[in-house]
C-alpha cells in the first residue's frame, strides 16, 4: 500500500488517523482494524472491519482476497 495514500485517508467511522499495520489499516481511537486485500485493495467498509483485539490476535494477518 502505498504511503501518500494512507497519508490522505482517514477511518470512515471517526473520521480520526489510521495507520498501516500488517495487513490492516488500524484505527486506534475507534478500535478497528480494516483489512488491506491482496496488499493493495483497501476495504475500509465499517461492517467488514475487525475489531482491534481480534486483528492483534491474529498478528494483523488474514486469508480474505478479492
Amino acid at each position: 500500500m502505498d504511503q501518500k495514500l494512507l497519508d490522505i485517508m482517514a477511518c470512515p467511522k471517526c473520521k480520526g488517523d489510521i495507520k498501516k499495520d500488517g495487513m490492516f489499516i488500524t484505527c486506534k481511537k475507534c478500535r478497528l482494524a480494516y483489512p488491506i486485500l491482496e496488499n493493495r485493495v483497501p476495504d475500509m467498509l465499517i461492517e467488514d472491519a475487525w475489531k482491534l483485539d481480534k486483528a492483534k490476535k491474529v498478528r494483523f494477518k488474514h486469508k480474505l482476497k478479492l
